[in-house]
């Protein structure tokens, strides 16, 4: 049975697209959800049915939308009673950035991130956290301090965003998906540093164990400081 948590993640990210652009929309969507860990490497996307009905889109143009991410090697379709398409096991590296970085979307950007995210951790503290919440957290904590290099920020991504999902705010799990996604593009930007990894991961445990805790406070303040470390390192190598 899917999780709460999971299913929220589903509902942030394959919810209607808009009708004027429903082909463009649906391989965002399809390429958020992969790219932010909700559906990992090697798992299945919903069905056809399923993901059609979810985003407002026909079969036509969800299958044309898979096909595209398919020649661009982020999915494979299978075929048989166990088939779907799939999610690769290893994933196409971020397209090469163009032109410089503009220093209001950089700050704006951040500013963002600080206030969904803190919020998020705060209000995932304050709730009263069900089993699978809790398994949530620690599975997607796991996952990210086990991650190797080149899946790191997918993984990393997937922890934020549990966090916000825990809240069982639809609304809030749709904003940090957003949010995540703009702010990846800028860390795409910048090096992977092991030193930064490291103190990255104690800083999750932390975080996670403060909301494991029932402590908004000291969840906000975790957050917070995590959320800092990482602008200071992309105002330094983007402004």
């Amino acid at each position: 049975m899917e999780s709460t948590s999971v299913a929220n993640a589903g509902e942030a990210l394959f919810r209607p697209v808009r009708a004027g652009n429903a082909f463009e929309e649906t391989v965002e969507r399809l390429l958020q959800a992969i790219r932010l860990g909700v559906v990992g490497a090697g798992e299945r996307l919903p069905s056809e049915r399923e993901l059609a009905e979810r985003l407002g889109v026909s079969r036509v143009t969800l299958r044309e939308a898979i096909r595209a991410l398919s020649d661009a090697g982020y999915v494979e379709s299978r075929r048989g009673r166990y088939g779907g398409t799939f999610v690769h096991d290893t994933l196409p590296g971020p397209p090469e950035p163009e032109g410089k970085i503009d220093a209001a979307g950089l700050e704006d950007a951040l500013c963002l991130r600080y206030v969904l995210e803190t919020g998020a951790a705060e209000m995932a503290a304050a709730r009263s956290l069900s089993p699978a919440d809790r398994r949530h957290l620690t599975g997607t904590l796991a996952e990210a301090a086990g991650a190797d290099l080149a899946d790191y920020r997918r993984k990393d991504s997937r922890l934020h965003l549990a966090i916000a999902e825990v809240t069982a705010s639809g609304s809030l799990t749709t904003a940090m998906a957003d949010a995540r996604t703009r702010v990846n593009q800028l860390l795409d930007r910048i090096p992977l540093l092991p030193p930064n990894l490291e103190h990255s991961n104690a800083q999750h445990e932390a975080i996670v164990d403060a909301i494991l805790a029932g402590d908004a406070p000291a969840a906000r303040q975790a957050m917070a400081e995590h959320i800092e470390g990482t602008a200071s390192l992309l105002r330094a190598f983007l402004s």
